[in-house]
């Protein structure tokens, strides 16, 4: 998928740029809670981002607000690469020819222009900041020079401008669709966002910048309307799944993004153009939602129609888009998906290790980006509005937790006391200690949400570590302690997943042994297959002499999906007990190709700590209720959808209702 996603993938030590850098603290490795009553929003960091420029004049298809008289634009630059001595540097994307002074893809782009708007106007609307009202008005004329006001292209978006104002149609390297105004797009999406937002602001404050917005976010909805939901109503199958087919860029990810504007616009006065556009998209959404509280991928709302075996976090809004809608349209359906994926996914995601960029289906990909944190706790507040449940509340104060050091490398993600959001968190606990336009957008947008909600913030900044985890996890199919089957090493994207690693192919009458001790007690475990299309496999899979069940396997039908073949996690019928740590499998026909097994706790469980304050979080995927102890505390226990069905002071031992969760506030 070409998205700002690839961009974080660019290769490191880019010449120089010569542009000004800015001396601030790196901020500290250990995190220290901030003061709960203080406010968390420090916009001094993308303030450092933002620099100044000016297009030629009278560019074709291209113009803003005001462009005779005000003919500069104001805009961050794309990264900040940390450097010696406490500073950053400034610096573009793709390689930098000395020469020219352009970089391969540019200096600024709609992705991160789009999004700093949204910072600076939903602060400017919280505080009624006179500076970020400004900057908010000067971003949003620059979202408005990128869109293609003409052509056969109207409406859509240039992704990239070089330092002097030059708009580069197509980057290098290529990023698709290429010209980047020549077809559906993230940026156009995001584009919708931060018009729809940007006109709710200015509708009252300035009606004649808002009209200009209004005209720029219908512009727009035509190129949305002309390519993407002109095709409402039709359906497609991938990998044997029912999808839409009028989802952006064929993403819910995407089209989340895009439906968050429009809700602003909606919300902000009639129009019905825009809330046809928001229903459409929000149905398409919806219909993404999949799994339950047993199967994968535990009614989350999958981001990409052409893989039905692919989750990230990055993006990952569609929960808060489907409350919004359902609150501005008055459609109670919208929510339901999106409770689904806040009480059953989320939960697990937490247990787990957080907002991942990737289970592809396998959790491959476990570097964390601040776009993924936020995008959870984006949801998570939206859902808790829109159901007035504290249960969501409660994990959106959780998964916050992770900016201020709730993290598996312990280390604060984003200080309070400089604006910085640091680039990612490695699996081994590394941080990338990189401050860009994208990650520091995102880490401002959580803490813009968490001073707008003093009761979560209260509980997020307080909790500064991890004490306790216990979730899924996963075993690789080679780490079989026997086996008759063949062990090899296919290429890891297979077009549409990941293998995890090294795969093992167990043939009519093979067999392997997996050795799951010190994953817990009752546990469900869900073998990650690949089947190829059409073809079938049986296997059955037992614990010494109990057996767990039997798959019975067809590959489906490729249907658009980039691959014939599919990659897909299956339940066990029966959970492996506490006790038994062998797990055996054996197959009776085909060849069963196997990346590993996903091993989820009956009840896992999450417990964070800081200074005298603690939240432990229990979650149960069983299918009756669960007798957990949880220690001391003040307990609320919520059902599978979030609803609050008892508090207990003082802790104990509490009873979960079938997938259904607690939370102990210490």
């Amino acid at each position: 998928m070409n998205t700002s996603a690839q961009r974080r993938a660019r290769t490191l030590g880019l010449a120089a740029l010569a542009a000004a850098a800015l001396i601030v603290p790196l901020g500290a490795t250990s995190a220290v809670a901030a003061p709960a009553s203080t406010a968390v929003t420090n916009l001094d960091h993308l303030d450092f981002l933002l620099d100044e420029a000016t297009p030629p004049a009278d560019v074709e298809g291209h113009s803003t607000y005001r462009q005779d008289e005000e003919p500069t634009l104001v805009l961050p630059w794309t990264y900040a690469d940390a450097r010696d001595g406490g500073t950053f540097e400034r610096v573009g994307g793709g390689p930098l020819d000395p020469e020219t002074g352009y970089w391969g893809q540019g200096a600024y782009n709609a992705d991160d222009v789009t999004r700093a708007a949204v910072v600076y106007t939903r602060h400017w609307e919280l505080t009624g900041d006179d500076d970020s009202r400004e900057k908010a008005y000067e971003l949003l004329r620059s979202v408005a020079y990128f869109q293609t006001t003409e052509g056969p292209d109207a409406g859509n978006v240039v992704l990239w401008m070089q330092p002097d104002g030059t708009l580069n149609p197509s980057a290098e390297p290529v990023e698709l669709p290429d010209p980047s105004d020549s077809g559906p797009s993230y940026w156009l999406a995001r584009t919708l966002w931060a018009l729809g937002e940007g006109y709710a602001a200015f509708e009252d404050e300035d009606p004649e910048f808002a009209d200009f917005l209004d005209e720029r976010l219908d512009l727009s909805l035509d190129a949305l309307n002309r390519q993407v939901l002109s095709k409402y109503g039709r359906w497609a199958m991938s990998d044997g799944k029912r999808v839409p087919a009028w989802l952006i860029a064929n993403g819910a990810d995407a089209s989340a993004e895009a439906a968050l504007g429009l809700a602003a616009r909606v919300e902000a006065g009639p129009d019905g153009k825009s809330a046809t556009a928001l229903r459409q998209l929000a149905k398409g959404i919806a219909a993404m939602a999949d799994g339950g509280v047993r199967e994968w991928p535990y009614s989350a709302v999958l981001p990409w129609v052409e893989s039905p075996a692919i989750w990230h976090a990055w993006g990952s809004q569609m929960p808060a888009a489907l409350a919004e809608a359902s609150v501005v349209l008055r459609d109670r359906s919208l929510v339901r998906p999106a409770v689904a994926d806040a009480a059953t996914f989320t939960p697990t995601l937490l247990t787990a290790g957080g907002p991942d960029n990737g289970w592809n289906p396998s959790p491959v990909d476990r570097v964390q980006i601040a776009y993924g944190a936020d995008s959870r706790v984006q949801s998570l507040l939206a859902v808790a509005e829109a159901t007035g449940s504290d249960g969501f509340a409660q994990l959106a104060a959780m998964q916050a937790a992770w900016f201020f050091g709730a993290n598996h490398a312990g280390q604060r993600m984003y200080d309070p006391a400089t604006g910085v959001t640091h680039d990612g968190l490695q699996p081994d606990g590394t941080v990338n200690r990189n401050s860009g336009a994208e990650s520091t957008i995102h880490g401002l947008l959580t803490a813009i949400a968490l001073d707008a909600h003093p009761d979560v913030r209260e509980r997020a900044v307080a909790l500064t570590e991890v004490t306790d985890r216990e979730g899924l996890s996963f075993v690789e199919a080679e780490d079989a302690i026997s086996t008759t089957g063949e062990i090899d090493t296919p290429d890891s994207w297979t077009g549409e997943s990941s293998w995890s690693g090294d795969r093992l192919t167990l043939s009519r009458g093979d067999s392997a042994v997996f050795d799951l001790a010190g994953t817990g007690g009752n546990r469900w475990v869900e073998p990650v297959v690949w089947s190829e299309a059409r073809e079938r496999t049986a296997s059955t899979w037992r614990a010494g002499r109990l057996p767990l069940g039997s798959l019975q396997l067809t590959g489906p039908a490729q249907g658009i999906s980039p691959t014939a073949g599919a990659m897909h996690p299956h339940t066990l019928t029966r959970a492996l007990p506490k006790g038994e740590d062998r797990l055996r499998v054996d197959v009776s026909r085909g060849d069963l190709q196997l990346d590993g097994l996903l091993v989820r706790p009956i009840v896992s469980r999450l417990e964070l700590g800081g200074d005298g304050e603690g939240m432990l979080l229990v979650h149960s995927a069983a299918r009756t209720p669960q007798r957990v102890s949880v220690g001391a505390g003040d307990v609320s226990v919520y059902d599978a959808r979030g609803r609050e069905v008892r508090v207990r002071p003082g802790g104990g031992t509490v009873t979960l209702p079938a997938g259904g969760f607690a939370i102990v506030e210490r």
